[in-house]
């Protein structure tokens, strides 16, 4: 359960929820890389990451949870509210060593039989990512006959310098709702969340009901809210209106979104504390069982 600090402005403690501003770096042959960052600023005058659709300014985060590599979450522990701290990671303490035995040589002939490189639009380069025996590596030889992929993660071996500012310690519970949501699925503010006393009830805004992305994300949030906020139940509410007669039924709004890399690894969802209807089931069955992958 997060901790009531009477003091606004104490220390935080693991399973707390606060909203932090932040600048990761990673150091690399003598220069750095911008990771990720809350400022809009930042990122511009870095010209390293996609700006397109990204949200600025502080953000929800889980005191102690799984956001960054755990060297990184424990340095934000003890912090004050309002506090800034800057510090340097050693690759052990961020995102680990590199492994030499990771890096492996591939025939040309094995590479040009992937599936990627079947499509019109297939390129191999320095840098290509592959798909192989489902590990995603990266291309850091190449020669006419022979492709060696590095399967490290792509930070491994790395420094990691950051600046961290805990903003604000979130209180309420339906905002500590909202922050569960939003740091396993996204999207929160669509959320309808109801609480009273000991019970919960999120109603599912529409672009959500057969998005592949929440059908996965959903056994974590609810072992989320079991764990931390401790309800005696939790109410996951779907609500499908039958369309006026002569009317068709309106279309599911938005995109439908693929999991994350974090999203495919919840597991199977307690039937228990979820409301689930045959409509959704059906349309989940129907779907392909894909997972996207971002590339840092």
């Amino acid at each position: 359960m997060p901790s009531k600090e009477s003091d606004a402005g104490g220390p935080t403690h693991p399973g707390d929820f606060v909203r932090i501003d932040f600048d990761l770096w990673a150091e690399t042959g003598g220069r750095t890389e911008l990771l990720d960052t809350t400022r809009e600023s930042v990122a511009q005058e870095a010209k390293s990451l996609d700006l397109e659709g990204r949200k600025w300014g502080p953000r929800a985060h889980l005191v102690g949870g799984s956001f960054f590599p755990r060297g990184i979450e424990n340095s934000l522990i003890g912090v004050k509210i309002g506090e800034t701290i800057e510090r340097e990671f050693a690759p052990a303490d961020a995102f680990g060593e590199r492994d030499p035995d990771l890096i492996e040589l591939f025939s040309m002939h094995e590479i040009q039989r992937l599936p990627e490189m079947r499509r019109d639009d297939a390129h191999l380069d320095l840098g290509s990512v592959l798909t192989i025996n489902g590990r995603k590596g990266r291309v850091v030889t190449l020669t006419a006959a022979r492709v060696r992929v590095d399967f490290n993660p792509p930070y491994a071996g790395r420094k990691v310098r950051g600046k961290f500012e805990v903003v604000e310690r979130i209180a309420e519970p339906v905002e500590q709702i909202r922050a569960i949501l939003e740091l396993q699925y996204g999207r929160s503010a669509e959320f309808h969340i109801e609480s009273h006393e000991k019970s919960l009830t999120i109603r599912i805004p529409d672009r959500s009901k057969f998005d592949l992305g929440w059908l996965a994300a959903k056994p974590r949030i609810i072992d989320q809210l079991r764990t931390l906020l401790k309800p005696h139940s939790i109410r996951i509410v779907e609500e499908y209106l039958t369309p006026a007669e002569g009317k068709p039924a309106e279309p599911a709004k938005g995109k439908t979104a693929l999991p994350s890399e974090a999203a495919i690894a919840g597991e199977g969802e307690p039937g228990s504390t979820a409301e689930e209807t045959s409509a959704s089931k059906h349309a989940a069955s129907k779907r392909p069982s894909r997972a996207a992958a971002k590339d840092e």
